[in-house]
């Protein structure tokens, strides 16, 4: 089976505790995955190049929204559906498919057949040993619990013994180092159209076998001016770093055993300039660097205006934003505002090494250059990571999505 360590590397979405070394042994291989509408794009990554190569794909039931590794590395878990994001048109089609994941080359296989979910998947996970898939879900917000057989298929969905209180609009789930909670990242929404806020909180709740128990909900100010987007783990420990979407903030929460602290100890800007916004704002994934001594969290912008006939981005902040942890307490510390090359970046991942970041953006938009107009695709942006944790900008991969959207990317270690 493997360690903790090793699995938390497997996709941006993981850092929790480490028990091992990836410095030990022979250097291993990367498989980079990016989705464009369903169809899922594997890359070889050369992380001394910084560099990747485009290989094969496969194509989903529907459109991709979020992928996890199983813990042995071996297999992949895709959720896939035709609702649109956010709270736009509702499909029918609903899924998590399985693939292996070939461990020479990363190539991706079918693995048994998709189950179907009842509503769009925004989010998955699996539980420590990936003996079951947890997805969230957004509209109508959710959670549910899927097995995982023993052979890393698919199988039925673990009814719950109560109702489970999954807040308003999820947005991510995610399970601690000690298997014993999961933790779901229910966002809220902003107030529009005369409609009021609607309050986010963080829901904690116990986890045992596939079986959830309501236990306490994190809302500071009962969650008003609280949206959360997505939380990371640190690496070694009792420290939890939240996006909130709404506010442009990274908050720090601690963990006490299996209690999170109802407040967070620390609150920084994500923004490099929090008083100068020129469109809407949204603070995204947030990853702990591998060896703890980072963290970095992404701002997203992409409103547009009419000129020429043609859509064109007003401005605003699409960077990556970086920061040192202080080791004694946690603290983040604002070090580097990067841009990251194109609009939107969604996701982004820190390669298992610490040394490549590769952020993807979900769309291309034109943009003004002084008085022309230039368009900017959707890319993947690739940067070197230093040792003082700093965003070092490489290359970038532009991407023609043919008017989908790239909206999930993420790599495992071979």
């Amino acid at each position: 089976m493997m360690d903790r360590r090793t699995f938390t590397s497997l996709l941006a979405t993981a850092a929790v505790a480490p028990r091992s070394s990836f410095a030990q042994g022979a250097p291993r291989k990367s498989a980079l995955y990016s989705s464009v509408g369903p169809v899922l794009t594997h890359y070889d990554v050369d992380v001394e190049a910084a560099a990747l190569t485009k290989r094969a794909s496969v194509t989903l039931p529907a459109n991709v929204q979020y992928a996890w590794p199983h813990a042995s590395g071996r297999y992949l878990y895709v959720a896939s559906s035709s609702s649109a994001p956010g709270t736009g048109p509702v499909g029918t089609e609903h899924h998590v498919s399985a693939f292996r994941i070939d461990p020479a080359s990363g190539a991706l296989a079918p693995h048994g057949n998709p189950i179907r979910l009842p509503t769009r998947p925004i989010h998955i996970t699996t539980d420590i040993p990936s003996r079951h898939v947890l997805v969230a879900f957004n509209n109508p917000s959710a959670l549910r619990v899927y097995r995982i057989k023993g052979d890393a298929t698919l199988g039925e969905e673990v009814p719950q013994r109560a109702p489970i209180d999954a807040g308003i609009y999820g947005h991510q789930v995610r399970v601690t180092a000690n298997n014993r909670l999961a933790i779901f990242v229910a966002r809220g929404n902003d107030p529009a159209g005369g409609k009021p806020e609607d309050p986010g909180a963080l829901k904690v709740f116990s986890y045992k076998d596939g079986l959830l128990t309501n236990g306490v909900s994190i809302a500071p100010n009962g969650g008003y001016g609280f949206g959360p987007r997505h939380l990371d783990f640190h690496p070694t420990q009792p420290w939890v770093y939240v996006s909130l979407e709404r506010e442009n903030k990274l908050d720090m929460f601690r963990l006490d055993g299996d209690t999170l602290a109802a407040a967070p100890a620390f609150r920084r800007e994500t923004l490099a300039e929090p008083n100068n916004i020129k469109s809407r704002q949204a603070a995204g994934t947030v990853h702990v660097h591998p060896n703890g001594r980072f963290v970095y969290g992404v701002n997203r912008a992409d409103t547009t205006t009419e000129f020429e006939g043609r859509k064109l981005f007003v401005g605003g902040e699409n960077t990556l934003a970086v920061y040192s942890i202080d080791p004694s307490t946690g603290e983040p510390a604002p070090i580097q505002h990067v841009d990251t090359r194109g609009i939107h970046c969604r996701t982004f991942h820190i390669d298992a090494s610490g040394r490549m970041l590769v952020a993807a953006h979900i769309m291309g938009l034109a943009v003004r250059d002084g008085a022309a107009v230039r368009e900017v695709p959707a890319c993947m942006s690739v940067f070197r990571i230093g040792a003082d944790g700093r965003l070092d900008y490489m290359r970038k991969y532009d991407i023609d999505t043919g008017g989908k959207l790239m909206f999930w990317m993420g790599m495992v270690k071979l």
